[in-house]
């Protein structure tokens, strides 16, 4: 009896310690938060953000349109359509629809758009804009066929006047998970 006693009690130690040092491991690696933003106004930006989402197992937030795009609104070879005068006019700020995120619970926010002419969507400056960039890490990550990032970074930073901003990259819809959570540690952003 007194073997089964003793067999219990260094148990129930062993047991105790490895829970300690559990805890112990999990409050010394602290967790990242991180929220991928993104407006998509075809798929192919959504795409990508859902991939990087994914590999960094972070929040998604979709800037979404309160007047959605239509065809004829991303008509590029249309100087009257709506994609167009929006780019022509750096005060636009498109409305967006439902509420923007609350950032408090993030410290990292990778922000997500395709480049028209050279730039972010104007609605992208409205979510810059309009929510608090202090004190996070901030990267863009834009869709492209073939176009750079433009200016469409260092006005977001501008517009936003918060933040630390990180170098941006172009991806396409072919992108992998793995490349793109390669970009994120190569910016020093994990989960």
């Amino acid at each position: 009896m007194k073997k089964v006693v003793a067999f219990l009690t260094v148990l129930a130690l062993l047991i105790a310690l490895a829970a300690s040092f559990a805890a112990a491991e999990e409050a010394a690696a602290p967790e990242s938060h991180i929220l991928v933003v993104y407006f998509s106004a075809t798929g192919t930006t959504r795409g990508v953000a859902e991939k990087l989402a994914e590999g960094l197992s972070a929040d998604l937030y979709e800037i979404v349109p309160e007047v959605p795009y239509t065809d004829a609104d991303l008509n590029y070879n249309n100087s009257k359509s709506r994609s167009s005068v929006e780019t022509d006019d750096p005060s636009c700020r498109p409305a967006i629809a439902g509420e923007l995120p609350d950032l408090t619970a993030y410290d990292t926010v990778l922000i997500g758009y395709p480049i028209w002419w050279g730039d972010a969507p104007r609605i992208v400056s409205t979510f810059v804009e309009n929510v608090d960039l202090t004190d996070r890490t901030v990267a863009v990550f834009f869709t492209s066929g073939s176009s750079g990032l433009g200016n469409s970074m260092k006005h977001l930073e501008q517009q936003s006047g918060a933040g630390t901003w990180l170098a941006g990259k172009r991806f396409t819809a072919r992108t992998s998970v793995e490349e793109l959570t390669a970009w994120a540690k190569s910016l020093g952003i994990e989960r």
